[in-house]
């Protein structure tokens, strides 16, 4: 009964009328903002700084250093982890873990996603840091080596039951939830996933984010609902290579919020595109180096990441900026000019040029020893 109940409620929403938003466009949200993932640039905001309560969207961030600590196998999904006194006490979304039951990191990290369960979340963050103040300190330096201005955790599940030092903004959840979904082949396993189970069946998981069943190209990622932070959503989604993210944040109900995300991903997939630098390898010229063991360098692009331009946006220039010398020692990496990537008469992107090897100084010592070789 329970599963056609959720099947019933997906449907009603699903063929809720899409409206394309405008840029113009206020919505009944505290906070709002619209970013393409890739290149980080902001597509809609408002109020996007203002500090709030982000609610269970408060675990993209647990679930950043999860992902991260799996990437340097430091865990692995198939560890068991044991549940603690801790973790069993979170209240809230829940998989009602008991004190010692056994559970892998890939089964907790299906309740985590799936069902913003805070005890396996608790669980995890244990497992990973040793301690959820551990943990949290893990939270916040991560905030930090981001740059997050906006973000302060008092622990990993957003739950309300600290004090009120523990927030952040629609633009640093969207900075993290693109760090997050770098890690795309591990964590959409889970954040695509409508119905699921733990327990040979026993426990029920049904996915809160209801756009994973109603909207095409979504990827995930997390929701979030207190008393104090509203209803909240990082929704991330994927068409045509642009990844995008829309966060809301202090939505007065769950549809408004899911209505809201949608509106703002329609409008990045309608309005803009990604697109790649087209850097004429011709046009990269040598540059001599003066006193070097080798007399030129041929510069490289540095990175060449890609753009989200409005799709009227076709008719991009390019200038290059190359040093005709430098002065040895060059070392690996060392800039010899730039790419300046040109719409209309604005610089909207510099690409780096650099060397792609060391080059030392000749030395008196060198010249001799050439010197007596040639003799």
């Amino acid at each position: 009964m329970k599963k056609v109940l959720s099947l019933l409620l997906s449907l009603a929403f699903c063929f809720a009328t899409p409206t394309v938003v405008s840029a113009a466009e206020k919505y009944d949200a505290k906070s709002v903002v619209l970013m393409d993932m890739d290149s980080a640039t902001v597509l809609y905001k408002q109020n996007e700084n203002e500090r709030l309560s982000p609610a269970s969207v408060t675990k993209i961030m647990s679930l950043l250093l999860i992902l991260e600590a799996l990437d340097k196998g430091n865990i692995s999904l198939d560890d068991k982890v044991t549940a603690t006194k801790d973790a069993v006490s979170k209240g809230g979304s829940q998989i009602w873990l008991e004190e010692g039951e056994v559970m892998t990191v890939d089964q907790l990290l299906k309740a985590v996603v799936i069902a913003s369960a805070n005890d396996a979340c608790t669980a995890l963050g244990d497992y990973v840091a040793g301690s959820q103040t551990a943990f949290v300190k893990m939270m916040n330096d991560r905030a930090k080596e981001l740059k997050l201005e906006n973000t302060h955790f008092e622990n990993c599940t957003g739950l309300d039951d600290t004090t009120t030092n523990h927030y952040s903004s629609a633009y640093d959840l969207a900075l993290i939830s693109g760090e997050v979904m770098k890690y795309d082949k591990v964590i959409k396993k889970y954040s695509t996933v409508w119905l699921d189970s733990l327990r040979g069946g026993k426990t029920e998981l049904n996915n809160t984010n209801k756009l994973v069943n109603t909207y095409d190209g979504i990827t995930g990622l997390k929701t979030g609902t207190t008393s104090n932070a509203g209803f909240c959503v990082s929704a991330t989604a994927t068409r045509d290579n642009l990844n995008l993210v829309a966060v809301v944040l202090g939505a007065p109900t769950s549809e408004v919020r899911f209505e809201i995300a949608s509106k703002l991903l329609d409008y990045g997939f309608a309005e803009y595109h990604s697109v790649t630098p087209k850097i004429d390898e011709k046009k990269l010229t040598p540059v001599k180096v003066i006193n070097g063991v080798f007399k030129e360098l041929t510069p490289i692009v540095e990175n060449n990441m890609p753009l989200t331009l409005k799709k009227d946006d076709s008719n991009l220039k390019y200038k290059y900026v190359i040093k005709s010398d430098v002065t040895a020692p060059v070392t690996k990496g060392d800039k010899l000019g730039e790419i300046q990537v040109i719409n209309g008469k604005k610089v909207i992107k510099t690409i780096d040029l650099v060397s792609a090897n060391t080059v030392r100084k000749v030395t008196f010592k060198m010249l001799f020893s050439h010197i007596l070789t040639n003799i």
